[in-house]
């Protein structure tokens, strides 16, 4: 034995001697690289801090753009070098193993030398690079840029609204008056303010100047200011000044800040005034020029408008305030005022134009600054459907280059410029997105965080700040909110065509993102890597252009139609993937083989692709984040997903089995759509182990009944382990009694969302006023006791609840409490009457309520819904059996005078009247009915 070992040592030795002389000197300069690394990422945070610097200047020159642009892609090669670097150590072996493995970490070493040399050469390249780009910010003498601004002056495009003539505009006569109206209301002596907020280009400054025009007459003094993104305070006190003396002017040049607000006070102390401040960017701006305009109980107004929601509020947060929220043009207003800058006529589309028109103006989507600008570009062509087929489809690069439309460009890009660097990031990432595509909320967070755009602030996880830059956008009108939730939370969001166009057109400037669209045959900005990849459109011919690109340093691929997928370069060459999504595609035909290369990856969507298996190489992307492979064929996943320690988002098909040792997937935060009835007994069990949970979906498909009564234990034992966890959502899906469920103790404290789909005997006992974060409930029940709706009306934060009942020991529910309730939906398989008493659901908006005419007529045709003080609309489903037609329209006629009278003239639809149409038509009618009555 000892003979054998000194036989090893003495082969051993010269090996290691040739490999220590080889490391220390042909490649001597790689034992450096890690210290070369960190200063790359020293040099990394300096670009960061100077492209936020740079960046965020209002009109840089071309050589300023040209050098944020090599500054741009400088930052992003060397992530990339610092990624790869990183990435190669990660393949070294750390185990200890004797001779053997000794040998094996000499042979790892030998072999990963060619990469580490090439990472060492990337670095002396990166350096040369980093000296060259300050040497140009020297040479071009960029150091004072950043703190000045432009020195020539821009007109300023939001005058022209100012100025419009009321007769050449359309849709705001309805808006006006009933603003003016409000204005002059009688018996409000204090200061009034009227926020008017929306989009750029909606109109605002053009309402506000109606509004101004009908009313001035009845004031004292008035004045119009514009405020820039950077108000000069004492600018516009000065400006108001001048305006409100009329002819009599003061000397002012000398005037400090302090001095003018004293002047204005003292003007206008005892006066009646109406001024306008239009486009005001933030509430320090309007506090700051508040305080000059003094409350003088004469009935002055100050009209408000701005872009953001936040500011709107704040400026008329005070009493008796008034905040608008501007609206699109309807179909028919947007028809008539784009005809009539083209033709002089609201009626004068021939057939021909007729489809092209629609197109033109679905483009526009109702914003009167895009119909004006392109209606006057198209007054100037021919009235021929191929001119105006070319404007149509050359719109996004005519509002780069088109004179005519370069005032609508700057105003929606003025939205653009004032967002800090971070949301700018975010928004531009909306162009991975076609046209009217509706872009769900939870996606888009995962997909910035993923992107690595999101920090933890102040205690925020990166989740609730990422959530935060979505409401921001929102606020800010850069985005239109889609289908907003019970509790004020937004499902999704659309972009506005113009600004879309705007964003296509800054994240091409930046190379931030290349979009693959229609009729596109080659790729521009050659010279420029590929940062992020957009598939709305590919076939053959663009694919095999795509093949001929360096495509190691795309970052996101984003595919929202399928087309020649097949036809793709392989997973193995996007090797810096952060974001895959495939969402878009209905079935892909594209080989996922070389997706173990994909090391960064932290987020995959398959979307709907049929596939029902998955690659082996998923198991080896151990950065991955988001798995989703909802609308897939998936239900069976490789045994080695649990390794994908870092997941924290896993959604699957219904059916698929929870993967054995699901336990070590400590980091999951919502697990979705896993069967339990086709899982292991110990794999439910381990469910209780995931303490970061906070959003579990899952499924009982019934089984065997011994086996299900296992599964069903194992269940409830992983959620009683819930309670020390921070457990925001359940969902159980199932085609058995829900009983097993009633006994769960102790439910989590932070529960905010309980949906059961099948029946419990009763409320469960578990449901009680403790659990103060209860917002929303859906429940199936067998029966509905007093002491169970008793329960569910002390919740103190119940927002949302959608009751299912299918029996019943009485035939009528009276209900009391619900002190928060907004949504109320309960349907029923028995015949019993629900009625509202005084003071029941005091914030109701929303109900749904079934309404069984025999049992009715023994009580009287009767809701209550004069006592739910807050109600907007009410859907009520007649049952007329047992019921003749009369009592069944005189029940109809009962609920909509009860509506008639009710302050708010809720809208209510009815269901089921004989001899009307049901549904939405039927609903149609009756809310005209129930409002001919208010």
């Amino acid at each position: 034995m000892e003979a054998v070992v000194s036989a090893g040592h003495g082969v051993l030795g010269p090996l290691l001697g040739k490999l220590a002389d080889l490391l220390a000197g042909k490649y001597g300069r790689i034992r450096g690289v890690r210290g070369e690394i960190q200063a790359l990422q020293s040099e990394l945070t300096s670009m960061h801090a100077a492209l936020k610097s740079y960046t965020m200047l209002e009109d840089p020159d071309v050589q300023v753009k040209a050098w944020i642009s090599l500054l741009r892609e400088l930052a992003y090669d060397i992530e990339d070098c610092i990624d790869k670097f990183i990435r190669c150590l990660g393949r070294k072996g750390r185990r200890n193993g004797g001779f053997k493995e000794v040998l094996r970490n000499a042979a790892r070493s030998l072999k990963s030398l060619g990469s580490r040399s090439g990472i060492a050469d990337q670095i002396d390249e990166l350096k040369t690079r980093i000296k060259h780009v300050k040497e140009l910010k020297d040479s071009y003498k960029l150091s004072d840029t950043a703190c000045s601004t432009t020195d020539h002056t821009k007109v300023d495009p939001r005058l022209c609204a100012l100025f419009a003539e009321e007769a050449h505009l359309v849709g705001i006569e309805g808006p006006r008056d009933d603003l003016a109206k409000w204005m002059l209301e009688e018996g409000k002596m204090h200061r009034r303010v009227l926020s008017i907020v929306g989009f750029g280009g909606l109109g605002k400054t053009t309402l506000a100047k109606a509004v101004y025009r009908k009313i001035q007459g009845k004031f004292d003094c008035q004045a119009i200011v514009s405020i820039s993104q950077k108000p000069a305070i004492m600018k516009i006190i000065k400006d108001v000044i001048d305006q409100c003396q009329g002819g009599s002017k003061e000397d002012t040049y000398d005037w400090d800040e302090r001095k003018s607000i004293e002047k204005l006070k003292e003007l206008l102390q005892h006066k009646r005034y109406l001024v306008i401040i239009d486009d005001i960017w933030s509430a320090s701006a309007w506090d700051a020029i508040k305080s000059a305009f003094p409350e003088n109980n004469c009935s002055s107004r100050i009209i408000v408008t701005t872009r953001d929601v936040d500011v709107a509020k704040s400026c008329c947060s005070g009493r008796d305030n008034c905040l608008y929220r501007m609206e699109a043009l309807s179909d028919h207003h947007s028809r008539r005022l784009f005809f009539n800058r083209i033709f002089g006529s609201g009626n004068c589309c021939s057939d021909m134009l007729e489809e092209v028109s629609n197109e033109i103006l679905k483009k526009c989507g109702g914003l009167p600054l895009a119909i004006i600008n392109i209606s006057s570009l198209l007054a100037n062509r021919r009235a021929v459907k191929e001119e105006w087929q070319k404007v149509k489809r050359s719109i996004g690069s005519a509002l780069e280059n088109n004179r005519s439309l370069e005032g609508m460009r700057s105003i929606l890009s003025l939205s653009y410029n004032n967002l800090p660097l971070n949301l700018k990031t975010c928004l531009l990432y909306l162009s991975a997105f076609p046209e009217d595509y509706v872009i769900d909320r939870e996606r888009l967070v995962r997909r910035w965080i993923a992107e690595g755009f999101i920090s933890e602030e102040r205690g925020q996880s990166q989740y609730e700040v990422a959530e935060s830059y979505f409401y921001e956008l929102i606020n800010k009108s850069m985005v239109q909110p889609v289908d907003f939730e019970y509790d004020g939370k937004v499902r999704g969001c659309r972009v506005h065509d113009m600004m879309l166009e705007i964003i296509i057109s800054k994240s091409a400037e930046d190379n931030f993102m290349t979009v693959l669209g229609s009729g596109q045959t080659s790729f521009a900005n050659r010279h420029r890597f590929i940062r992020r990849l957009s598939i709305q459109h590919i076939d053959q011919e663009l694919a095999s252009a795509l093949a001929n690109e360096d495509l190691s340093h795309v970052r996101s691929v984003t595919v929202t139609s399928s087309g020649c997928m097949k036809h793709l370069p392989s997973l193995a060459e996007f090797e810096a993937l952060r974001v895959l999504d495939f969402e878009g595609c209905e079935d892909l035909e594209y080989d996922m083989n070389g997706m173990d290369k994909l090391f960064q990856l932290k987020y995959l969507s398959l979307g709907r692709t049929h596939k029902s298996k998955l690659p082996q190489g998923i198991v080896m992307l151990g950065d991955l984040e988001t798995l989703d492979l909802r609308g897939t064929g998936v239900q069976d996943l490789p045994s080695g997903i649990v390794r994908l320690i870092k997941l924290q988002h896993l959604l699957v098909q219904s059916g698929t089995k929870i993967p054995n040792g699901i336990g070590d997937m400590r980091n999951l935060r919502v697990l979705s759509g896993f069967t339990i009835t086709q899982s292991r007994v110990d794999a439910v069990e381990d469910l209780g182990s995931l303490t970061s949970l906070h959003e579990l979906n899952v499924n009982l498909d019934g089984g065997k009944h011994d086996e299900y009564k296992r599964h069903e234990e194992m269940l409830l034992s992983s959620s009683c382990k819930f309670g020390r966890c921070k457990l925001l959502t359940l969902r159980i899906y199932s085609h058995g009694s829900l009983e097993f469920l009633g006994s769960w103790s102790p439910p989590p404290s932070s529960l905010q969302l309980f949906h059961s789909f099948y029946y419990f005997p009763y409320v469960p006992r578990w449901i009680t006023p403790a659990l103060c974060s209860l917002s929303h409930i859906n429940i199936f029940l067998l029966e509905l006791t007093d002491e169970g709706l008793h329960t569910l009306g002390e919740l103190p934060s119940l927002l949302y609840l959608e009751v299912w009942l299918k029996t019943g020991q009485k035939d009528r529910i009276t209900v009391h409490g619900f002190p928060t309730l907004k949504v109320f939906n309960i349907f029923l398989n028995v015949a019993l009457q629900v009625t509202f008493v005084k003071g029941a659901m005091p914030k109701l908006e929303d109900l749904t309520v079934p309404f069984h005419v025999s049992v009715a007529k023994s009580y009287g045709f009767y809701l209550g819904i004069e006592h739910l003080t807050c109600l907007k609309q009410a859907r009520v489903w007649l049952y007329n059996n047992g019921a003749t037609p009369s009592e069944s329209k005189a029940a109809a006629t009962a609920i909509r005078n009860e509506a008639g009278v009710h302050p708010n003239h809720p809208t209510v639809y009815i269901d089921g009247v004989p001899d009307e149409e049901d549904n939405e038509e039927t609903g149609g009618n009756d809310e005209e009915k129930s409002k001919e009555g208010n």
